[in-house]
């Protein structure tokens, strides 16, 4: 059923909105043909933004959608996996069992849908502290597996903004191939790109303004925001929190990027993180977008200057999401969808780098 020219055709486990696939798809020798996850409003974003690609809605470990998942990869050929696996189990307390660990089964079936369809290449994304965790302890545990499975592995923690990603996410990266070892890829970019360069023009709404779909109504004014405008009509997701009297009235106190150190002391509330509060700073990149960032208490993620938290549009700009790429479902879902995917730019990076050595 491969009737594409692409060279790698993909299966996305636990994909969310599907922001690794898209920065895959953004190198013409990947495509990806299924996506799974159990989050139904992520699945339909993904559906919308990228038609091509077959939904299987369900949970991963029920015999009946892992079936579903396998024949229909083999009927696609599929030869890559890509996705990120949750780790509740990766801790101390989960360290006697590791990957046999009940809170860890998602890794586990992650691995049994690769042995299953012994792909050419898979690729395991996760959290930074999956090296670290318990001395390393899970980290060989996981490449014993990919061992095991027969794979080359080249493995190391990538940050977002060595490719050209306006944000500092860091996260760990597995590629796995079956024929020779490929590497991880290497910054793309010498300068970074910064929160200016991302989102000043839309830097008009005040609390509660906006509009799911609205026109665009200022010039761009760096070359990311030409390619993040590219092809895209309308401005969607742009719409901001409707934030209480009283957390406007902090804002107001706090200087274009600063933080709560500008706050009374009886007004800073309980948040103990030093990044509560904070304004993101113009001219570099923006802390990690997290599922909470329109709340203003949260962290660092409002507005350089404006009274409020950052926009979904702004947030998804940040994770360096084009803006014809449309989030759908209820405000809550379309925060999580946004704070949990891979910045495109870091995956497309990723595909790069597989075509380079192959």
């Amino acid at each position: 059923m491969n009737n594409n020219k692409a060279d790698y055709i993909i299966l996305d486990l636990f994909s969310g909105a599907g922001g690794f696939s898209y920065g895959m798809e953004k190198n013409e020798h990947f495509i990806t043909k299924i996506a799974t996850d159990f989050n139904e409003n992520a699945l339909k974003t993904f559906k919308y933004n990228m038609p091509e690609t077959e939904i299987v809605f369900g949970d991963i470990t029920a015999s009946d959608v892992k079936k579903i998942i396998i024949e229909k990869s083999k009927e696609y050929n599929v030869n890559m996996i890509i996705g990120g696996p949750p780790c509740q189990g990766f801790s101390l307390k989960g360290k006697k069992l590791g990957l046999e660990d009940s809170r860890n089964y998602l890794f586990r079936e992650f691995f049994a849908i690769v042995e299953a369809l012994n792909p050419n290449i898979f690729i395991i994304e996760n959290v930074k502290a999956l090296l670290s965790t318990s001395a390393g302890w899970f980290k060989k545990q996981i490449l014993e597996r990919i061992s095991e499975l027969g794979y080359y592995v080249d493995y190391g923690v990538l940050t977002a903004s060595d490719y050209g990603v306006p944000q500092s996410r860091q996260r760990t990266v597995f590629i796995c191939c079956k024929t020779k070892k490929i590497h991880l890829p290497k910054p793309t970019v010498k300068e970074i790109v910064t929160v200016r360069d991302a989102i000043s023009d839309l830097a008009y709404l005040n609390s509660g303004e906006g509009d799911v779909e609205q026109t665009y109504t200022t010039p761009i004014s760096s070359e990311y925001q030409n390619v993040m405008r590219k092809d895209s009509k309308k401005l969607y997701n742009h719409k901001s929190s409707n934030h209480a009297p009283i957390a406007i009235k902090k804002l107001e106190m706090i200087p274009p990027e600063c933080g709560k150190e500008h706050l009374p002391k009886e007004l800073v509330g309980k948040q103990k993180f030093s990044g509560t509060w904070g304004r993101l700073k113009w001219d570099s990149v923006s802390p990690t977008i997290d599922t909470r960032f329109d709340a203003c208490s949260n962290g660092t993620n409002n507005h350089p200057f404006l009274n409020r938290a950052i926009t979904p549009r702004e947030a998804a700009r940040l994770q360096s999401f084009a803006d014809k790429f449309v989030f759908l479902g209820p405000k809550v879902s379309i925060r999580q969808q946004i704070g949990n995917a891979v910045p495109p730019l870091m995956a497309k990076a990723i595909a790069d780098s597989i075509i380079n050595e192959i």
